[in-house]
């Protein structure tokens, strides 16, 4: 174990968008003590590894991970693990991987420090801790941003699907406080922000008080964030459909600067599966959800999860996902072969599907999945767009930004990172746009 306080760190962020929001605030934490980021793990006198529990190969990843911090010359950094799977093995990581020097849960990062202090002692420092409201107010101030911000409002879950490990690493849902949220969106927009993505476990069953007293929904705070002078684009993820309410529905076509993109899972096309998966919602329930948000926003793309082969799919319930793929015809949509999580309910099921069959569903669903993404690309070649420059292609003069839709584009301009541009899209791939920016007085 290291027996010193490191002065250069690096920080590793490994799966979801609340991941990246973590490991950017351990970041600003970090350097608030006087340390400073690196960008070579080879150099780093600490690393931080941010893990997702997620996936059964994730969390194999993470141990190759932690053995190639070992340096040729026999030395190491000093090794922390955050995340879900430091929240879900706990002590269980240092007796796997004895040069692991700190474990710390996703609610106890703020004790980052301190646990580095401890290390350096030669002391154990391991933090599994959920006291959520106490890390946000225990936080630095925001340090830096670019003009895309993810911003996190909710965490937790109390939805307990039975594949999933969300409820055992982030533990309960907890909603942050309607003023802490607007007071780190202002600080974002005053660092450059222009678009915040708010984050959730299951986002839209934030709820709060506002200034006055009164109970709101996500709805509300949307149109509270709406209200900001500089910010210009809003989106939010990742959302359940049981918490999508009348109000938030209303507000796709009532809030300017609500994003036309709603990011909802189903998981499966099948009654039977989503019972099994105890998903809380039918199909015939999700469906109606997606007429409810089209009627408000008819422009709106839809972007979803699924999972192939839970323990006892058909063939035929296989086919069902394909069916409710094509009605509702994704914009984009990410599908995984189940993953067995130890501790979940869905882990000691019977009829486990072979690998070798969940591999061919996949292919399947990911083929008509990606037909949709292009045909949703190919839609919009022709038309003109705003996008959001966010940072530099691979050609010079070339810069990358998001259209409202969250698409990627590729563009050579002379404006700059953070400038917003009207754009004529002139081709579409599968995962990206061209094109050109539109010049009024040209027209």
């Amino acid at each position: 174990m290291n027996s010193q306080i490191p002065k250069t760190f690096h920080v590793k962020s490994f799966g979801c968008q609340m991941n990246v929001y973590d490991g950017a605030r351990m970041t600003e934490l970090l350097e608030a003590e006087g340390m400073k980021a690196s960008a070579d793990v080879g150099a780093a006198d600490l690393v931080v590894l941010n893990t997702c529990h997620i996936r059964e190969r994730a969390v194999d990843k993470i141990y190759s991970d932690i053995g190639r911090l070992r340096r040729d010359d026999g030395s190491r950094p000093m090794i922390a693990v955050a995340g879900c799977v430091a929240q879900a093995e706990g002590g269980e990581i240092p007796r796997r991987a004895p040069i692991v020097d700190i474990v710390v849960g996703p609610q106890a990062y703020h004790r980052l420090p301190e646990l580095v202090a401890k290390a350096g002692r030669g002391e154990p420092a391991l933090d599994t801790d959920m006291p959520i409201e106490s890390k946000f107010g225990e936080l630095p101030a925001r340090r830096r941003q670019g003009p895309s911000a993810f911003l996190t409002i909710q965490e937790g879950c109390d939805k307990f699907c039975t594949y999933c490990v969300v409820p055992y690493t982030r533990g309960a849902e907890v909603s942050r406080g309607w003023s802490a949220i607007l007071d780190e969106a202002r600080a974002l927009i005053d660092l450059g922000a222009k678009e915040i993505t708010l984050l959730g476990q299951n986002v839209n069953a934030w709820t709060g008080e506002d200034e006055a007293g009164r109970i709101q929904g996500m709805d509300g705070l949307a149109r509270a964030l709406d209200r900001l002078n500089g910010l210009e684009r809003i989106r939010y993820m990742t959302s359940h459909p049981s918490d999508m309410t009348d109000g938030l529905i209303r507000a796709h076509a009532e809030v300017e600067k609500l994003m036309p993109f709603l990011h909802l899972p189903v998981q499966s096309g099948n009654d039977r599966v989503l019972k099994a998966m105890n998903r809380s919602h039918a199909i015939h329930d999700y469906l109606d959800i997606i007429d409810r948000v089209r009627a408000a926003r008819p422009d709106i793309a839809i972007s979803g999860d699924f999972i192939v082969g839970f323990p006892g799919e058909k063939d035929s319930e296989f086919e069902d996902t394909l069916k409710i793929v094509e009605a509702v015809n994704y914009a984009q949509a990410y599908s995984f072969k189940y993953s067995p999580r130890p501790g979940t309910p869905a882990a000691d099921m019977d009829e486990q599907v072979p690998a070798e069959l969940m591999d061919e569903r996949l292919q399947r669903l990911q083929a008509l999945i990606n037909q949709q993404q292009l045909e949703f690309n190919q839609a919009i070649v022709g038309r003109r767009t705003s996008v959001l420059l966010e940072r530099q292609g691979k050609k010079p003069g070339q810069l990358i930004g998001k259209t409202p839709w969250l698409q990627s584009v590729h563009l050579e301009t002379t404006a700059v990172v953070g400038d917003m541009v009207e754009v004529e899209i002139l081709s579409a791939g599968p995962n990206s746009l061209a094109g050109a920016e539109f010049m009024k007085d040209a027209a």
